[in-house]
């Protein structure tokens, strides 16, 4: 497989589990709006673009790092994060963060020939991206929905 359908099929992985995180807990509207961002590496990794590395580098390491914060709050080791996690939440978990280390390694170890400048700049703004629509989906309207 090439590491950008890699790269797609762990920020598909990641966007679904998600979505079943929603599901199951206070809604979906709230993980439709933090996926979004998600849907850049998705499309391009598909499409073979070169740049789907530097759009999904950003998002694969949110939510590894959401996913670290959850881990500890759940060993008791920090209160970060908190609240109460079902069974398939935690599952959950463990699938988003084996398939941002496996998109992750994929794209430290993919040579994608883009140049540095749009490299930064598509790594900075997808990252923006990512925080704002995390931020959004804290909205009462939309957490709640």
């Amino acid at each position: 497989m090439t590491a950008p359908k890699l790269i797609a099929w762990c920020s598909l992985t990641v966007l679904i589990a998600l979505y079943v995180v929603g599901a199951v807990s206070h809604g979906s509207l709230r993980h439709e709006v933090q996926t979004l961002p998600l849907w850049l590496p998705i499309v391009a990794g598909f499409r073979q673009q070169r740049i789907a590395k530097w759009m999904a580098m950003p998002c694969l390491i949110f939510w590894l790092a959401i996913m670290v914060l959850i881990w500890l709050f759940l060993l008791g080791w920090a209160r970060i994060v908190s609240g109460t996690f079902s069974p398939v939440e935690i599952a959950m978990t463990i699938t988003i963060g084996v398939a941002c280390v496996a998109g992750l390694a994929a794209g430290v170890t993919w040579r994608s020939e883009v140049r540095v400048a749009p490299a930064v700049l598509t790594f900075v703004l997808v990252a923006a991206f990512q925080l704002l629509a995390f931020r959004v989906s804290l909205i009462p309207y939309i957490a709640r929905q």
